[in-house]
């Protein structure tokens, strides 16, 4: 079976989905060592890593390209959602990023609807005009067809535009084709219900990481309301961040490691030091 297909009869079963949002190598087989089938790779996870910054736009295709396939390498039987963003451009654009990704292994694309190039500020997300967005959810389910990717559709503009011109659009991109529907930043756990009822039997994906302005439910809760993946885009960040000022504290205090730290054998098994001698033997030339 293809990876999306193996994404689709994941999703035919009746569990709640939890898709680790990941960013390269390290973080990709970890998950996959845990027990997830499946991951996210997550614009703001490749941001913070190789900009070491937030996710404004800034992050081109080709360095997201170069992070899947780390990522799909390190971890070749995990069924990756690529973060396609808004498809770097116009509707030819998004159509190469979908191929791109599609040729590349990944099970599913995200393509949203904000504004390209974005406003020079961090704050808010404007968003295409409706009409705008259903072209390119055409274009990218229409590019799905050359290798069956599955299509995320997002959109973002319940923050600027409401959350009726919101719910308008899942249903309208669940008409154009796409096969999982995204609401970004619902506001009530009744906002969440009547999206799931707009996607009309199609998947539901949310971010469920906290700290946001937004509903934010538990796994239990999300299941109950009808949502059939969560993605937690600082679930792995954030301790890894913890991780690293904890190493470097122990530094500027003269100790060798953080209290944190793995112990040394289990680190050089995590980085696949003996899976590699195992490997490696065929080749020994005897003698």
């Amino acid at each position: 079976m293809t990876p999306p297909d193996r994404l689709r009869a994941l999703l035919a079963q009746p569990d709640f989905v939890v898709m680790p949002a990941v960013w390269d190598g390290l973080s990709a087989k970890l998950a996959a060592a845990a027990g997830f089938k499946t991951a996210f790779l997550s614009g703001s996870c490749v941001a913070a890593s190789r900009l070491g910054g937030p996710d404004l736009d800034l992050v081109s295709f080709g360095e997201m390209f170069d992070s899947f396939n780390m990522v799909h390498s390190a971890a070749p039987d995990t069924l990756v959602l690529a973060d396609g963003d808004h498809g770097y451009g116009n509707a030819m654009n998004v159509q190469r990023t979908v191929r791109a990704y599609g040729r590349a292994g990944a099970a599913a694309v995200l393509i949203e609807d904000k504004i390209t190039p974005r406003a020079l500020t961090a704050a808010g997300k404007p968003c295409l005009t409706r009409e705008e967005a259903r072209m390119k959810i055409r274009a990218a389910v229409e590019a799905a067809k050359d290798s069956g990717i599955l299509v995320l559709a997002r959109t973002d503009c319940r923050p600027t535009q409401g959350f009726e011109e919101a719910e308008a659009r899942i249903a309208m991109y669940v008409d154009e084709g796409a096969d999982i529907l995204f609401l970004d930043s619902p506001e009530t756990d009744e906002e969440i219900r009547r999206a799931v009822a707009a996607a009309k039997g199609r998947p539901s994906f949310s971010v469920l990481s906290p700290g946001a302005p937004r509903a934010t439910p538990n796994n239990e809760q999300a299941a109950a309301l009808g949502l059939k993946i969560g993605t937690y885009p600082t679930g792995l960040l954030s301790p890894m961040a913890a991780g690293i000022k904890a190493g470097l504290a122990a530094m500027v205090a003269g100790l060798p490691e953080a209290a944190s730290a793995l112990p040394h054998a289990e680190f050089r098994a995590t980085m696949g030091y003996g899976d590699y001698d195992t490997e490696a033997k065929r080749f020994i030339i005897p003698g």
